[in-house]
């Protein structure tokens, strides 16, 4: 079972975790059954970037991210080279540090 390290964000996860998820599953359903409430405003359809993250370690064993999932990392806040939507990484058996960013864009929210 992959270990995921999230480090601390100041509002989901002050103190940062490490959570171990079964491989299959997405990474936003990973953090969501372990507590740490990630946006996902279009309900985990690829269709925003609520749900971004960074991967500090283990990108490169990620499944390849979609046109689609592309296309909208393209605007999300605080884009890095290692930017995934976390609806959509499928977990697998290797090991990954994340960061959640500190803002997301999501019109729908008051108070982003």
């Amino acid at each position: 079972m992959p270990k995921i390290k999230v480090r601390p964000h100041g509002e989901l996860c002050p103190e940062g975790k490490e959570i171990e998820a079964a491989a299959g599953v997405s990474l936003c359903d990973a953090l969501l059954r372990s507590g740490i409430d990630i946006e996902h405003a279009c309900e985990k359809s690829c269709a925003c970037t609520t749900c971004h993250v960074v991967v500090r370690k283990g990108f490169d064993n990620l499944n390849e991210a979609t046109e689609d999932e592309e296309d909208l990392l393209d605007r999300a806040w605080g884009l890095e080279p290692e930017s995934r939507l976390s609806c959509q990484v499928m977990l697998a058996d290797e090991d990954l540090d994340i960061e959640i960013p500190l803002y997301t864009i999501n019109h729908a929210k008051e108070d982003h």
